[in-house]
């Protein structure tokens, strides 16, 4: 059975008739040709499939489509600005050897920004929890975490030298 839904996809309003039956992975790959989003196990234990549901991360393997009505959808695709620019997290992720054959890394990145928009400081535990739903197999997380890691200071430091420069100490 065929239903109308809207949604916000990557800053952009969509309406698409669905299937009800589609998951969001299969919405965003095989008919919005966003490819970014990869499918893994299609048991939603890997994470290669995560993207952000107003700014949870989930697993789109087990999302229906249907359930987006409404709602705000971020993808790889839509992280970077508008400009082309990558984000920080993806800077970083290709700057800290997050990176390795690439499959896990748009889940990796979309879980990261979720925890960092709820927890701007977190520890390397919170880290590792945020990242527990996320499989790779070829970096072994150690630069992963590294890559997380390196935002979160580079804030801090942006922090530091704003305050520095404001005299502001609060």
């Amino acid at each position: 059975m065929s239903r109308e839904i809207k949604f916000i996809l990557n800053g952009n309003p969509i309406c698409i008739a669905i299937e009800e039956h589609w998951t969001l992975l299969y919405l965003l790959r095989e008919k919005l040709g966003l490819t970014g989003t990869k499918e893994g196990c299609g048991r939603g234990e890997c994470g290669a499939c995560t993207v952000l549901v107003d700014g949870l991360a989930v697993n789109s393997c087990l999302y229906f489509a249907v359930e987006t009505d409404g709602k705000n959808i971020l993808t790889i695709e839509g992280l970077a600005a508008e400009d082309g620019s990558l984000h920080p997290l993806q800077k970083s992720f290709i700057e800290n050897g997050g990176i390795q054959c690439g499959f896990c890394t748009p889940g990796m990145i979309l879980s990261a920004k979720a925890l960092l928009d709820e927890n701007p400081r977190p520890t390397e535990t919170d880290i590792k929890q945020a990242l527990a739903g996320n499989l790779c197999r070829c970096t072994g997380y150690v630069q992963i975490i590294e890559s997380i890691e390196a935002v979160v200071d580079k804030r801090i430091e942006d922090i530091n030298v704003v305050v520095r420069e404001t005299g502001d100490s609060d």
